[in-house]
Parts: C-alpha cells; sequence; structure tokens
C-alpha cells in the first residue's frame, strides 16, 4: 500500500490517500503537480479517491497545495522509513 501525502497552506495537518499500486500513486502525484504549475490563473479542484477506505474522498483546491509526497505504507512498524523529508546522518 502506497500513501500519497499533501500538505496544504495554512494547515497544520496533512491530507492523506491510499493506493494499492505505486504506479497509480506515482499517475496522481503527477497530476497533481501539473495542477499545482497550472494555478497561477486558475484555481482548479483535485478529488482524490481512496483504495484503502472506499468511502473516503477529497477535493482540494490545487493552489493551496504546498507539497505532496508518495510513500510506502508498510505493516511492519518496527524497520519502516518515516514519511517525509529527514537527514540520516551517521
Amino acid at each position: 500500500m502506497y500513501s500519497l501525502e499533501l500538505n496544504l497552506r495554512y494547515s497544520p495537518f496533512p491530507l492523506s490517500i491510499q493506493k494499492k499500486e505505486l504506479e497509480d500513486a506515482k499517475r496522481i502525484f503527477d497530476e497533481i503537480k501539473s495542477s499545482m504549475n497550472d494555478t497561477l490563473e486558475s484555481s482548479n479542484l483535485i478529488e482524490l479517491r481512496c483504495d484503502k477506505v472506499q468511502d473516503k474522498l477529497i477535493a482540494v483546491r490545487a493552489k493551496e497545495i504546498i507539497s505532496v509526497q508518495i510513500y510506502e505504507k508498510s505493516s511492519v512498524a518496527g524497520g519502516a522509513k518515516r514519511p517525509g523529508f529527514s537527514l540520516n546522518i551517521d
């Protein structure tokens, strides 16, 4: 399962959906990036559907998205990499 996480302007909490296939998550990721670039004059509305929770739908204005990321949601809690960006200092 792959999580797609959006961070919104002026919101401390991210929005996320899960996709079963990496290709689906990458396709949505690319669509969101494209919409973020196209929002200078318009205000596109992006609708997202979750594979894990079938009734979960999210609609958000593209101009309010400040970042988007994909990460693998592992069932193993111990060895899973945390989502987000981090520095690994040895």
